[in-house]
């Protein structure tokens, strides 16, 4: 009988499916939808730097817009609904953890490592297991340099680390100029694992209305490979979990992320696509699977194909590009 428990964070999960944050993980009812499914663990909705710093501008009895790095935000949202959001919130964390057996992983959506870090403590006091900074410097500032976007990264785990006790996790983009180097650093700065990758809002252009539209907001399983090949590159030489995020629509997905790297995947298109069920489906395929292949435990074969333990390292790599693009492949058939 194959076992498929798994750590995450410091966390002790029944298996390595996460419930990522998404519409999905916002209320009582589908957190314990989610847990009854089967997943091990579950990152609530994320909620929002500026909603937090609305509600502490607020408690200092500010009459301005309280400072924001983007500050047209406010146009959007009402800053009365934004304070209602953060104590909804905590009240939430609360609920969930009375509500489901499953470890419960707290997620904020930040651009920067201002006063709102302090929320992290509050996060802590509501019973959150984790929390995970899901950090969205979008490349795009013409008057930022790429030194001063990665900075942000290490100020707020600097600044999270001294109000909260709790395991952090970053859930990061690929956008930077030396991703490998990014990842090795940050894991070096105390935190407990970093998610590959999170997914920035992609726009279109609707060329009969003349406008600017979203594109497609789920993802779909051809989307695996940007996470696959960073987790595995990354696997067994980073000093924090990783955790894959995009394009993990079946069993198979899993265990391809597992055998890459990876210590949990998180999903969410999917579960939007084809609802809860879809989660004891996931996890009949990597029991079978790991029947068939007699493996009794997860740790038996996770990294077993990471580039660090592969008999092929170029396969991640450009070598293995130039020989299915540069004519080698019609020779070797």
């Amino acid at each position: 009988m194959a076992n498929y428990e798994t750590k995450y964070l410091g966390l002790k999960l029944r298996n390595p499916i996460v419930a990522g944050s998404s519409g999905l993980t916002n209320s009582i009812e589908n957190l314990k939808a989610l847990d009854e499914k089967g997943v091990g663990a579950i990152v609530l909705k994320s909620i929002f730097e500026e909603e937090i710093t609305a509600e502490m501008a607020l408690n200092l009895a500010q009459s301005q817009r309280p400072q924001t790095t983007y500050p047209e935000i406010y146009d959007f949202f009402s800053i009365d609904e934004m304070e209602d959001t953060v104590t909804k919130y905590l009240a939430l964390i609360e609920e969930a953890k009375k509500s489901v057996s499953v470890p419960i992983i707290a997620s904020v959506n930040c651009i920067s490592a201002d006063d709102w870090t302090l929320f992290a403590k509050r996060v802590e006091e509501a019973g959150a297991d984790a929390l995970e900074l899901n950090i969205f410097v979008l490349p795009s500032d013409l008057n930022h340099t790429s030194e001063q976007n990665e900075n942000v990264y290490f100020d707020v785990v600097n600044k999270i680390k001294s109000n909260t006790n709790l395991p952090i996790s970053l859930k990061i983009s690929y956008y930077f100029t030396n991703l490998a180097n990014m990842i090795m650093r940050l894991s070096e700065t105390g935190i407990a694992g970093i998610t590959l990758f999170n997914r920035f809002f992609s726009p279109n252009i609707d060329i009969n209305a003349m406008k600017v539209v979203p594109s497609s907001l789920y993802s779909t399983p051809n989307d695996i490979t940007i996470s696959l090949r960073w987790v595995g590159i990354m696997a067994k030489r980073i000093k924090c979990d990783i955790a894959a995020s995009t394009g993990v629509h079946d069993g198979e997905g899993i265990i391809k992320q597992l055998l890459a790297g990876a210590n949990v995947v998180h999903i969410a298109s999917v579960l939007y696509k084809n609802g809860f069920d879809v989660i004891p489906d996931m996890l009949q395929t990597l029991e079978k699977w790991m029947n068939e292949k007699g493996y009794k435990t997860i740790e038996e074969f996770r990294g077993k194909l990471s580039q660090v333990e592969t008999v092929d390292p170029a396969a991640y790599e450009r070598a293995q590009f130039m020989k299915y693009f540069a004519g080698k492949v019609s020779v070797d058939l």
